[in-house]
């Protein structure tokens, strides 16, 4: 830090909770960011569905994509604002582009209209007590128009399709795999919707990186408070996502779409707000470096160009084929989109890629440790890819396949279930702090790669224990609330086992001279999971008409069996880390 930065830095008498006051001011941008991200985020994959009729797989491809890039982005925006830019610019300049994709993902327009193609001819659908809202009224129903007759639609377990005519016959029955559900939507609100997710993409990575790195700079190297600093920090990111995660949800299902979406813009104002005017006290924060020529614009017109290229991306992304049946693994990843391909490729090539050089470039000792770097990065992407299924296929779930009544006395929301996460960090996280401790005291304290395994074998668990309470499903084929907060619970414990110590263990095992690098392949690897966490979404997949099932046994039976699966494997996996851990404690020289 210079010396002038540190002059600024504010002296007794001037602190928040025995913090530099500008932390209130970073807390609160922070908080009203997470607010709007994780707002968007708990509506984004019903919003595909049921407004837009994309259908689950493109649903929640799409979603994964935007998850990736989420991650992807901040790699570029870090640097940029650490060579040229200043932190404090580019997050406001990440805030203004985020606020501007909220507000232009609210507009969503008209529904779309849905129908279904059977033997390929189009039949279109209509919906009773329609409201076109991520919760669905029970009083819905949808009905096909064949030759001016409504029929009712029953999907059957066979994944046939049912046709009833009014006298409560079987007028038709359609094979498996015999209909296909379309939608009519408009391709201008089809462009709107992919500009506002690249416009919301790009200022992410303006964002996310840096204001944590002005949070760093309020402290001078050796101060003690900078830990303690960064956990208030980290208490607005789960108070933001609480909040944005409740009223976001609330304000779609009782007033709209537009509302509930809006609002998250609305927060990224307020945290625009909050970052811009601070009456100087941010004045020596995240500044450019010294000596270098003002190139703002030039990076701001950069940053617009950026968006066309994001929304390419998305349009792959979604008219992507199904991988063909047998192709084998070559076939699979030549049938990815382009995003994926690049993704999945520049992984490939960095991983060993960095392996060899360290080989060749370091000692026995950092090789070593690199190597263990590297297997841990590895088990990462296979954590992420599990646990990041609670904004695609968990959502999806908690609409159709739990009962969300919490004792009788009110219904949650599909999207508002997601705030048992961020709510059990919150509990949680003071008390895992604290069993790390008292075991670190007792020489107990679990190396970080059994940590990592831990966390694998729990993600594994949550979705285990999720199946369990499945099996005590009812006539109408949903889970009690309680199975998925405990899903979510477990989770969350798995995430307080590998997301804390991630970072700071790739610092201290990587070679001095590529930590940036290293940092890099951490957040490509986090990337990497979320594209993959919608490609698992896609498996478990089901039929829908308007964006709804016509059989909830299907469904059940199609989420049951996914989450069994990834479940066993996250446990193997985990098992198989644990067993790597001896060598890896080894490889990593002391490293905790």
């Amino acid at each position: 830090m210079s010396t002038a930065a540190e002059a600024a830095l504010p002296r007794a008498g001037k602190t928040w909770f025995g913090h530099p006051s500008q932390l209130f001011w970073l807390f609160g941008t922070e908080m009203w960011e997470r607010f709007g991200y994780y707002g968007m985020r708990a509506l984004l994959t019903l919003y595909l569905t049921k407004h837009f009729v994309l259908g689950d797989r493109a649903s929640t491809g799409l979603y994964g994509g935007y998850t990736a890039l989420v991650y992807l982005t901040p790699l570029v925006g870090g640097l940029i604002a650490d060579q040229y830019l200043g932190s404090k610019r580019a997050v406001r300049f990440g805030a203004i582009l985020m606020a501007i994709g909220y507000f232009t993902l609210a507009f969503g327009g008209q529904p779309a209209k849905p129908y279904q193609l059977i033997d390929g001819q189009r039949y279109d659908v209509v919906v009773d007590n329609f409201r076109d809202t991520p919760t669905s009224d029970p009083r819905e129903a949808r009905f096909l128009i064949v030759d001016g007759q409504k029929l009712a639609m029953k999907g059957n377990d066979d994944g046939s399709l049912s046709l009833i005519a009014p006298d409560g016959k079987v007028a038709r029955t359609v094979p498996a795999g015999k209909f296909t559900e379309q939608a009519e939507r408009s391709p201008l609100l089809v462009t709107i919707l992919l500009i506002a997710l690249s416009l919301i993409s790009v200022g992410n990575g303006f964002f996310k990186p840096n204001i944590s790195t002005m949070v760093g700079e309020l402290y001078a190297q050796g101060d003690r408070r900078r830990d303690a600093g960064f956990t208030i920090f980290y208490m607005g990111i789960n108070t933001g996502s609480i909040l944005g995660q409740f009223l976001c949800a609330f304000f779609a299902d009782r007033f709209g779409w537009p509302l509930g979406l809006g609002l998250a813009g609305v927060a990224m104002v307020l945290s625009f707000l909050m970052i811009s005017f601070h009456g100087g006290r941010l004045d020596a924060v995240g500044n450019p470096p010294a000596g270098v020529r003002d190139r703002s614009w030039l990076i701001y017109a950069g940053a617009v160009i950026a968006v066309p290229v994001l929304y390419f991306l998305y349009t792959n992304l979604m008219s992507a084929p199904k991988p063909v049946e047998g192709s084998g693994f070559i076939g699979y990843v030549m049938s990815l989109p382009l995003m994926g391909k690049l993704l999945f490729g520049t992984f490939l090539v960095s991983v060993p890629g960095i392996l060899v050089w360290s080989a060749t470039a370091g000692d026995k000792r950092e090789f070593e440790m690199m190597l263990a770097a590297m297997t841990l990065i590895v088990f990462n992407v296979v954590f992420w890819t599990l646990f990041e299924q609670a904004g695609s296929s968990l959502a999806l779930f908690a609409d159709r396949n739990t009962d969300r009544s919490v004792f009788g006395w009110f219904t949650m929301s599909a999207p508002q279930t997601q705030n048992f996460n961020p709510i059990s960090i919150v509990l949680l996280a003071p008390l895992m702090s604290a069993l790390w401790g008292a075991l670190a005291k007792r020489g107990l304290e679990p190396s970080i790669p059994v940590k990592f395994a831990i966390a694998l074998m729990g993600v594994g668990g949550g979705f285990l224990f999720l199946v369990w309470g499945a099996s005590f499903a009812g006539p109408d084929y949903k889970v009690g609330l309680w199975w998925l907060a405990g899903l979510y619970v477990i989770h969350s414990i798995a995430e307080l086992c590998i997301s804390p110590v991630g970072l700071s263990m790739i610092t201290k095992l990587s070679i001095a001279r590529i930590v940036g690098m290293m940092m890099g392949v951490w957040f490509l690897s986090i990337s990497v999971a979320q594209y993959f966490a919608g490609v698992v979404a896609q498996i478990a997949s089901v039929e829908t008409v308007g964006g709804q099932v016509t059989n909830l046994k299907v469904s059940l039976d199609a989420y049951t069996s996914t989450f069994t699966t990834i479940a066993w494997v996250a446990i193997a996996l985990g098992g198989v880390l644990l067993l790597l851990s001896f060598p890896l404690k080894k490889w990593m020289h002391g490293v905790q």
